[in-house]
């Protein structure tokens, strides 16, 4: 017999089907669906979770649960037609253009992988290095060599705890930003030409590091909501040799979904089932929207298969490239790794973001900065939806500071890139995120930026591209 939670949700689905709730609509609060349907709070609550588990509704705190679009930015190009099989990974010189225009002050930077500088507390950080650097011991040089300063990473691990995830300063490993970190835990458990899972698309630092260290990549198809197909990949576990796997499951770069607990935790369980190693790439997570983040992956690990990697880059200052890796397991085998290259993350940078998180309050600072994000992402898209042709679609994530769109088939990407750069914007290609450089018809923007004169000029330019080329392309065909 089916679950009266079940009947629930396949009821409230269908209804969303036949469009009696429509995309942005609120769906009846728990209370009234518990009188409505004569239910417990209990059962609801586990029908409105395998909605959001199912992509059908999201929750915002403190307002309910709301009907998200239904329409699949994938479906019609990737997923429903990519084979899953592994892939040599073979990175392009248009990344390598991408990342060294996004230097250049003369660019306006919606390719840019960071958030705006301005946003970020220099006063504060310079003098909490400076006085760091006063009071640094003599033997500081050695007593905070890996696993990295003892100070910084119980603040860490406080942090952790305060968010609900059991964390000990023990478990953490101090790295030159989350870049290291992430390869080191790679290192950890592969070696030439073994398969790794991940998602399609992807980060494109997966790809450099899965080609550097002479890996083969499996790709697995994603939802813009739901974010990894769970389905796929348990499929791919059992029929190939999986190594490893690197995943994001909050604010994912490009596409910033966000999965829902119970994804993440099936995620987990089908990595400690199969004994699958999991690189999990948290570096956005203090950028959600809302006053508290959902718990990772790695909360639901129960036989440490996974290992968490942070990094304050995003949120506090991406000059300091100060990373780390929660891996309880795999600890002693990173610190081994870590030796053979960088041999440890910089001691006075350390020390001086030990000594902000003790006498500033980085909280604060979080807060305003997520208020600040949220502003400018719903700003950018107010604009977007402006100047952009009504074929394109932009895809409205919650958190983080990247807004992905699919443009009209007939818009090539790599010539809108060569266009844009003519006027001196800089986008980034969808190409740029997957090994068989698809998403030709994609491209990821920087909303972190004020949109102010120049950023809101700069994006009807870019629109107005876009639709000379569409109309250009429907002239010709």
């Amino acid at each position: 017999m089916m679950k009266k939670s079940q009947i629930l949700a396949n009821t409230i689905k269908n209804q969303i089907e036949q469009n009696i709730w429509l995309s942005g609509e609120k769906i009846p609060s728990i209370r009234d669906a518990c009188k409505r349907y004569k239910l417990s709070i209990e059962t609801v609550l586990q029908a409105y979770q395998q909605l959001e588990d199912q992509g059908y509704v999201r929750s915002k705190p403190k307002s309910g649960y709301f009907v998200l679009p239904r329409r699949n930015v994938f479906t019609s190009e990737h997923t429903q037609q990519k084979a899953i099989k592994p892939y040599p990974v073979k990175i392009s010189d248009l990344l390598y253009d991408v990342l060294q225009r996004a230097k250049d002050p003369s660019i306006i930077p919606l390719s840019s992988a960071f958030p705006d500088p301005a946003l970020f507390p220099h006063q504060a950080l310079s003098r909490s290095l400076a006085n760091a650097s006063r009071q640094m011991p003599d033997n500081s040089m050695l007593t905070n060599l890996p696993p990295g300063s003892e100070t910084l990473r119980r603040q860490i691990a406080q942090r952790y705890q305060a968010g609900g995830l059991d964390v000990l300063p023990d478990d953490i490993v101090i790295t030159s930003g989350a870049m290291e970190a992430l390869n080191l835990c790679l290192q950890s458990c592969t070696e030439p030409g073994d398969l790794v899972a991940i998602e399609y698309p992807a980060f494109y630092g997966v790809l450099q590091t899965i080609e550097r260290l002479n890996l083969t990549a499996v790709e697995i198809p994603t939802d813009p909501t739901t974010g990894i197909d769970l389905d796929v990949l348990e499929s791919v576990f059992a029929s190939m040799d999986i190594k490893a796997c690197w995943f994001m499951t909050e604010s994912q770069n490009p596409v910033g979904y966000s999965m829902s607990d119970g994804n993440k935790q099936r995620l987990a369980e089908l990595v400690n089932q199969h004994k699958i190693p999991m690189i999990e790439d948290d570096v956005y997570r203090e950028l959600h929207v809302g006053n508290q983040s959902s718990l990772p992956a790695k909360a639901y690990d129960t036989s440490e298969q996974i290992m968490l990697c942070g990094s304050f880059s995003k949120s506090l200052s991406p000059g300091f490239r100060i990373g780390w890796v929660v891996a309880r397991k795999q600890a002693l085998k990173i610190q081994r790794l870590q030796h053979l290259s960088t041999l440890s993350s910089s001691i006075p940078i350390q020390l001086g973001l030990s000594h902000y998180l003790t006498f500033y309050s980085y909280d604060n600072h979080l807060k305003k900065l997520r208020k600040l994000l949220n502003e400018r992402k719903k700003a950018h898209i107010a604009l977007l939806e402006s100047s952009l042709p009504k074929s394109a679609l932009i895809h409205k994530s919650q958190g983080g500071y990247f807004i992905w769109i699919e443009l009209p088939h007939s818009v090539c990407v790599e010539k809108l890139y060569e266009l844009a750069l003519e006027q001196n914007i800089s986008v980034a290609p969808g190409i740029i995120f997957s090994s068989d450089k698809k998403f030709s018809h994609h491209i990821r923007l920087n909303c972190s930026y004020a949109c102010d004169d120049k950023i809101a000029e700069a994006i009807r330019m870019l629109g107005g591209l876009i639709q000379a080329m569409e109309l250009q392309a429907n002239s010709c065909s």
